[in-house]
């Protein structure tokens, strides 16, 4: 191949070579085209086929949004209606007897208040007498002045009798009034009771008809409920995955307060695999305590990750809720005792390391390390009920990731789709590109055949011109 190579000079080459791509011009034209007319239609194909699964994964989505946001809306007005539900009942139970008490305070106040009135007194004869005598024309007489006398000192101690009488009857009127007070405040106190809770219903109606007007919203498959439901996942997505964060914070926390002392339990020098079988057991104490309380917040209906716990009956479920609340208050009680234990231990290596480096243990810094040893007591016992709670957050997160996924994966399969069009557009504009490239590697046959058909023309021209004369 290298003698056939070099028994013809470079240029020879060259030529022949601009000779034999001249040639296959058109078929090479061809061929680039429909092999990037074919990478088009392959590529446009390709996103046509993810913009419809993108459109799949949407609808999906929007009924995994709708259906999540139908059940908690249903939860909510559940909620409502129980509450409303023990309000009524605790106030209408009530009733009756508010209803009997309110009535035994109205006819007592009626009564009192009837007592109370002040009734006129009545006109005496002695008047009429006065006003007789008085009319009397004779009143130089000294006889009728003694009687005159007598009638004023009588009409004076009569006053003076009508005036205690009065009295006394205004003392009574305000005894009553006073005995009045205590049904009035009473009465106040219940028609207080009545208002708060006519209140407290008022309230909870006017929550209900908030989660009632959302649930219409998603059962007529609204887009405002979608956008709602959205930017309500992805809020409760960052959230509960904030809480997580710091409850696996806790955890950490947690396992290496109780890893030391483990490793003197089940011996420090066991490996499974490349970890320690004291850190494995910690780490199994810890699970077993956040599994106990997802367990206990299932039994109490606060989360539904379960729904084998949630559907059985009232009394299994109560035994099973005992149960994990005394198997984590075991490991809790089991966990504040092996903080006792890790700061012994810690005194221990300190006192070790003090006398090898010939240093005298001073016994009455000692007292001040009961202060650490509560605390580490406290945080052992404490931190197994807090990861209790971790069971909402999680709940929220599983729920709330499902909707971030899915929109996650749409807005992946729209770029990807988005990519593939540009793609096969990119192909089709470049096998247009390579034609063009092709045909400036061989401009100089292409000029020649150009001005070799430029001739020809001009001499059919000139042809036709003669023939025509």
């Amino acid at each position: 191949m290298t003698e056939l190579f070099n028994s013809l000079p470079l240029w020879l080459w060259f030529a022949l070579g601009l000779v034999a791509l001249f040639v296959a011009r058109r078929p090479v034209h061809q061929g680039i085209l429909s092999l990037a007319r074919f990478f088009h239609h392959s590529l446009r194909l390709g996103a046509n086929a993810v913009a419809s699964a993108e459109m799949r994964l949407q609808q999906r989505n929007r009924e995994v949004l709708m259906a999540a946001g139908r059940e908690a809306a249903e939860r909510h007005v559940e909620r409502e209606f129980d509450r409303i539900e023990t309000t009524m009942k605790k106030e209408l139970a009530q009733y009756p007897t508010l209803h009997r008490r309110l009535c035994e305070q109205l006819t007592a106040i009626d009564e009192d208040y009837v007592r109370s009135a002040e009734v006129p007194p009545e006109p005496t004869n002695w008047a009429k007498a006065i006003q007789a005598v008085a009319e009397i024309p004779a009143k130089q007489d000294p006889v009728v002045g003694d009687v005159l006398e007598i009638i004023h000192s009588s009409m004076r101690k009569a006053e003076s009798k009508a005036l205690e009488a009065y009295r006394e009857s205004a003392r009574e009127r305000h005894q009553l009034l006073k005995r009045m007070m205590p049904h009035w405040r009473s009465m106040l106190t219940t028609l207080g009771r009545v208002n708060k809770s006519v209140e407290s219903v008022q309230h909870r109606a006017k929550v209900l008809d908030g989660h009632m007007e959302r649930y219409e919203e998603i059962q007529q498959d609204s887009d405002r409920a979608q956008r709602m439901l959205s930017s309500s996942s992805l809020s409760q997505f960052f959230i509960s995955a904030f809480v997580l964060a710091v409850a696996v914070g806790g955890a950490l926390i947690n396992f290496h307060l109780i890893a030391r002392p483990m490793s003197e339990m089940v011996g420090g020098t066991s490996y499974i695999g490349n970890f320690k079988v004291a850190d494995i057991s910690a780490l199994v104490i810890i699970l077993v305590e956040v599994s106990m309380g997802l367990f206990l917040m299932e039994c109490l209906r606060i989360t539904r990750l379960f729904p084998v716990i949630g559907a059985l009956s009232d009394k299994l479920r109560r035994r099973m809720m005992w149960a994990a609340f005394i198997l984590l208050f075991f490991l809790a009680s089991v966990e504040a005792g092996l903080a006792f234990m890790r700061e012994i231990l810690m005194q221990e290596d300190l006192a070790v390391s003090a006398q090898l480096r010939g240093e005298q243990i001073t016994a009455g810094a000692g007292g001040l390390y009961w202060i650490t040893t509560a605390a580490q007591m406290g945080m052992g016992f404490v931190l197994p009920f807090a990861l209790t709670f971790v069971a909402i957050p999680l709940e929220n997160f599983i729920a709330s990731a499902r909707t971030v996924i899915g929109v996650l994966s749409a807005f992946v399969l729209r770029a990807l789709s988005v990519l593939l069009r540009l793609t096969g557009t990119a192909s089709l504009r470049l096998g247009a590109m390579l034609v063009r490239l092709y045909d400036i590697a061989i401009f100089f046959p292409l000029w020649l055949e150009s001005k070799f058909l430029d001739w020809r023309n001009s001499s059919a021209v000139a042809g036709s011109a003669e023939k025509a004369q």
